[in-house]
């Protein structure tokens, strides 16, 4: 760790009264920086440092942790709020510690069968927590509109059958918006799984917050996607999982940086056109006289 920026110091002091003493840079984004920082007085915390143009996006966000306490373990919120005079909001987090369920499969403490086990455990308990009427819904067009500047309109066309498909369900449940096996920390003697990390969660369809597990896990084949959704508790619809499937896929492929990642991305969108060809349309060819 290393001296704390001025806007860690300035969140720490004043949202918890006790400035940071050291700071560590886990993870930054375009809107966001993540932060684990000494205090004075000995603990260590987690501070997420949002842009002024994200603090609906923060506000979404504290507004989630609180809710999904009620059903799942989450680290313990200890502050929130502005925090500078430039508007940047803060969120403050207890430190559950650096061993995420990614690292102990990595390390083979733990099979991949039974990570994947855990993360739909988790998301059942999660899509219980209460979704306030007050919080704000994404509509889901929003959803596909964003991926109009990115996408051949003719890959949007062919997904057509799938977006059909969901299209039409309104957001039922707190989605975690981005789970996978570095989303969730071991913490304490009985290693709890944690839920971490909800910068994107919000009202969804339970099947869009499964679908996303897969696809982040690459958990495409029948082995895998029952192993998930085997300690799922809510009821699923299946036709609309593999849809969603789809969609995130396309997605992922339309934001994968050029090289490895998007060939990467390039060969999953193909094993799920494979796995799931009537959720697309077939090609068009040109024919030549």
């Amino acid at each position: 760790m290393s001296t704390p920026p001025p806007m860690v110091s300035r969140a720490c002091a004043t949202l918890l009264g006790t400035p940071a003493r050291t700071a560590e840079r886990l993870k930054t984004g375009s809107r966001t920086a993540v932060y684990r920082a000494r205090l004075r007085d000995g603990r260590s915390v987690i501070v997420k440092l949002y842009a002024p143009t994200a603090r609906r996006n923060a506000l979404t966000e504290a507004t989630a942790i609180r809710a999904a306490a009620a059903a799942v373990p989450v680290p313990e919120m200890l502050g929130s709020g502005t925090a500078s005079d430039e508007d940047a909001t803060a969120l403050i987090l207890s430190d559950l510690g650096s061993c995420t369920l990614g690292t102990a499969v990595r390390a083979g403490r733990i099979p991949r069968s039974q990570a994947l086990q855990d993360l739909g455990g988790l998301l059942g308990r999660l899509h219980r927590a209460p979704v306030m009427r007050s919080v704000p819904r994404r509509p889901f067009i929003d959803a596909v509109s964003a991926l109009t500047g990115r996408c051949p309109s003719e890959l949007l066309d062919r997904i057509a059958p799938a977006l059909a498909l969901i299209a039409d369900t309104a957001p039922t449940v707190w989605c975690h918006g981005d789970l996978h096996f570095d989303n969730v920390v071991l913490s304490g003697s009985q290693d709890t799984r944690h839920l971490v990390d909800f910068t994107d969660a919000g009202p969804g369809r339970r099947e869009s917050d499964v679908a996303h597990a897969l696809v982040m896990t690459a958990a495409h084949t029948p082995c895998d996607r029952e192993a998930l959704t085997s300690r799922y508790s809510l009821a699923l619809d299946n036709a609309r999982l593999s849809a969603w499937v789809v969609l995130i896929t396309v997605r992922c492929w339309a934001y994968a940086a050029p090289g490895e990642d998007q060939a990467l991305w390039s060969r999953r969108l193909a094993d799920v056109t494979h796995q799931t060809p009537h959720l697309f349309r077939t090609q068009r060819t040109e024919r030549t006289s």
